[in-house]
């Protein structure tokens, strides 16, 4: 086993250029983002410098949060709308090395009872504690290194005619001003949730302290779509930085779905994000809707380690509790939605 050990910085004293400097930097390790979860989940920023043999290999960013009498280490944790933390390592330095360095750390010296982890770059083979459970996530990815022509193609033909008729039909994708835009999106996403009579799962202020805290630092692209009269019919939110860039929300009007405004708005994303240099466009999770774009299928593992078997058996009720009625809800919209058999059509 490696001898790594990791080192909290002081918040206020990091080196954010040098982290930045990292190849496998992500826009949710910046802190911006870091400081958009502390604001929205109540919690304490980590920020450690990994050194191995004296000499600094990397560093690892996550939140400290504290729920019902638990200390938690989330590098994200679950419900913080924030795909990945994790480490950001030299080439050559060994992940397996650094998830036990950080296993040892977050238990004996941060003195959490839980930490969770999902970083692109880890998978299984790096996990070696007994503790450690993984969760397997299906999601897809688009390459932008391919040319426009060759991601268009990709898409399904469905939903190539309906970025065409989007612009048949005047629909008009504009990058937006943050003044509003919060508001704007939160009315459309109700509208979109209302559908299936259920509420957002975050509440506007989410999307408020999302822009103020990223919008300014270049990662966050913010679209409308306009119909022909002017009318804001859909919007996106869609954060990138270095080699990835990610699909956060999108929401519209269920009366104006019909001109395609959700298809050519993220059509106009994916572009955006190329011409910028990203390689990598994650679609954000599952869903079956997600697949007619043409990216690749991804699956990914979320790990999680408690220091108790208590504690893990706690953290397994917890999500079924959060998840249950959720469930519920979409299996009775479902069943309301069935045509009754006993009406002629």
């Amino acid at each position: 086993m490696g001898g790594m050990k990791l080192e909290r910085e002081v918040y206020t004293g990091v080196n954010w250029p040098l982290l930045d400097s990292f190849s496998d930097r992500t826009f949710s390790q910046r802190k911006a983002w870091i400081d958009f979860v502390c604001e929205t989940q109540a919690g304490d920023p980590v920020v450690a410098r990994i050194e191995d043999a004296g000499v600094t290999v990397g560093f690892f960013v996550g939140v400290i949060v504290r729920r019902m009498g638990f200390q938690i280490l989330g590098s994200p944790f679950p419900g913080w709308t924030t795909p990945y933390m994790g480490f950001n390592l030299l080439h050559d330095v060994s992940r397996a090395d650094a998830v036990d360095a950080l296993i040892r750390y977050a238990f004996s010296e941060l003195g959490c009872h839980h930490l969770e982890i999902s970083d692109p770059y880890l998978t299984g083979e790096h996990f070696r504690d007994v503790r450690v459970k993984a969760q397997l996530v299906r999601t897809f990815r688009s390459n932008l290194l391919m040319t426009e022509d060759e991601l268009f193609a990709r898409m399904d033909g469905a939903c190539r005619r309906c970025i065409r008729k989007a612009a048949k039909s005047g629909v008009v994708i504009e990058e937006a001003a943050p003044d509003g835009f919060a508001g704007e999106y939160f009315t459309q996403l109700e509208d979109v949730f209302a559908k299936q009579n259920m509420r957002p799962t975050y509440g506007m202020n989410r999307v408020e302290a999302l822009i103020r805290h990223i919008y300014p630092t270049g990662d966050l692209l913010i679209l409308r779509a306009r119909d022909p009269d002017g009318r804001s019919i859909a919007t996106g939110i869609f954060p990138g930085f270095n080699d990835i860039s990610y699909f956060w929300g999108n929401a519209s009007l269920r009366e104006h779905q019909n001109v395609r405004p959700n298809e050519v708005m993220h059509w106009y994303a994916m572009k955006y994000w190329k011409r910028r240099g990203v390689h990598w466009h994650y679609w954000g999770g599952g869903g079956a809707y997600k697949e007619k774009y043409g990216g690749d299928t991804v699956l990914y593992q979320q790990f999680r380690a408690s220091r108790s078997v208590v504690v893990s058996m706690l953290r397994d009720a917890g999500r079924i509790l959060y998840d249950a009625p959720r469930g519920w809800k979409r299996r009775i919209f479902k069943l309301r939605s069935r045509p009754d058999p006993s009406i002629a059509r």
